[in-house]
């Protein structure tokens, strides 16, 4: 090889890429971009109900201010039933989660249980907590109840995954060591899985606290009770001032919540 041509070899040089060749690779962002396009296109946004829309919004802004703090115990009230929605919750899908995750844990269930349990976790995880609030207000009515079922569903099932994952991702020496002793299934969790995985998983459960504790504000919205259930009457009497005041509350009691779980966890490293 000439010694010349090294440089030029060198400069021509591209990585390789994942779709084979670079114009397949052409062709396929070229597909997104036009799926876009025509998926915008379909949507049928009417140009004067944007600018519409924008109008309402500086009307909206300017009746939301200042914000109304005279009816100050509704808004603690429902602040209350938020926080105790989201512990209740979390605390009940704790409980609920560590059998699930045991049982959708690879590793140490059965093939028939594994998939009944990683059955359940799946289709519980499909749906939004949304659309369980409405399912359970269907049911049980408006009120707290609705909410502190719905998102104790919800934990129970992001626990249970996580648990479930953490145990498939543990060393197995302990597990086999305990078992080779003739140790009872319950004695294998409690010696073998329980200290790999509890330190992990109470970040997690915090976490899920923090998150339950900014989802109790929003279900009740649609009658699942909490500040949220405050806050959607509000707007429906176009009481903006006052539903500014309450969507202040919640930022504060979310960002407490979000700097409480920081800290805590932050103490278990």
């Amino acid at each position: 090889m000439n010694r010349s041509d090294a440089p030029a070899q060198a400069q021509s040089w591209r990585p390789p890429t994942i779709f084979g060749s670079y114009r397949i690779r052409r062709l396929f962002y070229w597909g997104v971009v036009l799926y876009v396009i025509a998926t915008v296109l379909t949507l049928n946004v009417d140009g004067r109900r944007v600018m519409a829309g924008f109008s309402r919004a500086g009307d909206i802004f300017a009746r939301m201010l200042p914000p109304d703090f005279s009816r100050w115990s509704l808004i603690w009230n429902g602040m209350m039933e938020s926080i105790q929605i989201a512990i209740i919750s979390t605390v009940v899908g704790i409980v609920l989660a560590i059998p699930v995750g045991l049982a959708a844990a690879r590793n140490l269930a059965p093939k028939p249980v594994y998939l009944a349990a990683r059955g359940f976790i799946v289709v519980g995880r499909t749906f939004h907590e949304i659309l369980i609030a409405i399912f359970f207000v269907k049911l049980f009515g408006f009120g707290p109840l609705a909410g502190v079922l719905t998102l104790a569903f919800g934990s129970t099932t992001f626990l249970a995954k996580t648990l479930a994952e953490d145990i498939e991702n543990m060393k197995m020496g302990p597990i086999e060591a305990l078992r080779a002793t003739g140790a009872s299934f319950g004695q294998i969790v409690s010696f073998g899985v329980m200290p790999q995985v509890l330190v992990k998983q109470i970040g997690i459960y915090i976490y899920r606290l923090d998150s339950n504790l900014r989802h109790s504000t929003i279900i009740g919205i649609v009658g699942a009770g909490g500040i949220g259930t405050t806050l959607s009457a509000s707007f429906t009497k176009y009481d903006y001032d006052f539903a500014s005041a309450i969507l202040l509350c919640i930022a504060a009691l979310v960002a407490m919540g979000e700097i409480l779980s920081d800290w805590i966890r932050r103490r278990l490293r």
